[in-house]
């Protein structure tokens, strides 16, 4: 390549990912992130198939499973608390719907971010706001530190990526939605769940959630709800989660005091939930890798995945290449086929998920009472066995390890 000066946007799990194995082939890596530090804590994410072989590859898999969350599986519950239905973690081989290695989102990003150091420059508290391209490179404004030149810009940056918009236009051309809006946060609530990541779900798509953290004492809670698009202000914590009581208000098992948690949680997130489907990754010297490129949705399972196994590709593609285009259509034509699948979602999609009233509830408990026996067996195995439906590329750069 005529130089080796690529700046990525977004520090979560892609980002890091993508400027660790930069710089084992001799990049040089800027990362910009506009949280003022790594992000802690977080919900659980999946360490599956071709994503836990990219961490095993990367030398953390031991570091990786020593903060792992130790989980009995999924069950779901009704308002007093019964369990309706269950999966263990160790159904469909540690594979299924609690996989066999659940890690919080911010230590899985903490480990990576470490991994990257001290070879890796990061730009905390900041963010792009303009990309200016020519045919040796791209100048990038950013919104407080000063203009800068690189080869390559890649976004990193999410589902609401901000180098997706400034390169390929407006997020609404390339985020499909849902339907389905989402809290989660920390409480330190102390609620009866015997190990178990528990779902309680009532009529109107109401869906309320609560899993053991990491720490002792410590919840990971949500609350997701199906409706039709809403606008609301994205910075405006109050109103969100005022939203959220009214949405709620009345009903059983633990959501009383998820609600009352919710206020004065330290961490609280809502979001819409939403696929991004684009014909190619790249627009001239700027790709997109993770989420920002082809986030599948949570309901998957398969985003952490997608987003280890495109930076791992992205990365090799770019130091055996030579050529920038060449590696960017490379990385597409891997990775097209394996983001497909992942974006196929369940049975039932956000349907199935939170369900609209109680005989939906009842069928979807009915089907995970029967996922591990014929039919369903089949036809769930398929969908838990994607986030191994890729064979990674050997690079040079990665043999030794």
């Amino acid at each position: 390549m005529e130089s080796n000066d690529i700046l990525i946007s977004g520090a979560g799990i892609a980002g890091p990912a993508l400027a660790y194995w930069l710089r084992e082939a001799g990049f040089h890596v800027t990362v910009v992130e506009r949280a003022p530090a790594p992000r802690p804590g977080g919900q659980t994410v999946d360490l599956r198939g071709a994503g836990r072989e990219v961490i095993s590859r990367m030398g953390l898999m031991e570091r990786a499973r020593a903060v792992s969350v130790e989980q009995r599986g999924m069950a779901m519950v009704n308002a007093s608390g019964r369990f309706t239905a269950r999966m263990p973690a160790d159904g469909f081989d540690g594979e299924g719907m609690v996989s066999e290695i659940e890690i919080l989102r911010g230590d899985l990003g903490q480990l990576l971010y470490e991994a990257t150091l001290p070879d890796v420059e990061y730009l905390f508290d900041d963010t792009v706001t303009g990309l200016s391209e020519d045919d040796e490179g791209v100048t990038v404004t950013f919104e407080k530190a000063a203009d800068r030149r690189f080869t390559l810009v890649v976004g990193a940056d999410g589902l609401h990526s901000r180098v997706r918009s400034l390169a390929f236009g407006p997020e609404s051309e390339f985020v499909r939605p849902l339907d389905l809006y989402t809290a989660w946060f920390t409480t330190t609530e102390e609620l009866e769940l015997d190990g178990w990541f528990q779902m309680y779900s009532a009529p109107g798509g109401l869906v309320a959630s609560a899993r053991p953290g990491r720490l002792p004492g410590e919840t990971k809670a949500g609350l997701s709800f199906r409706s039709a698009p809403l606008s609301y202000d994205r910075r405006d914590t109050a109103a969100q989660q005022g939203l959220l009581e009214r949405r709620f208000a009345g009903l059983g098992w633990h959501v009383p005091r998820l609600l009352r948690a919710m206020r004065t949680a330290p961490d609280f997130f809502f979001d819409s939930m939403g696929q991004v489907r684009l014909d190619r990754w790249f627009r001239g010297r700027v790709a997109l890798v993770g989420d920002a490129g082809y986030c599948p949705t949570p309901l998957t399972g398969l985003g952490t995945s997608l987003g280890l196994v495109g930076a791992y590709v992205l990365a090799g593609e770019l130091a055996t290449a030579g050529d920038h285009r060449v590696a960017f259509e490379n990385h597409d034509r891997i990775m097209r086929p394996y983001v497909q699948q992942a974006q196929q979602l369940p049975p039932g999609g956000a349907r199935s998920y939170a369900p609209g009233n109680a005989l939906a509830i009842r069928l979807r408990d009915l089907s995970m009472r029967s996922m591990t026996s014929w039919p369903l067996r089949s036809l769930f195995g398929a969908q838990f066995a994607k986030a191994g439906n890729i064979e990674l590329p050997d690079y040079d750069h990665t043999a030794a390890r």
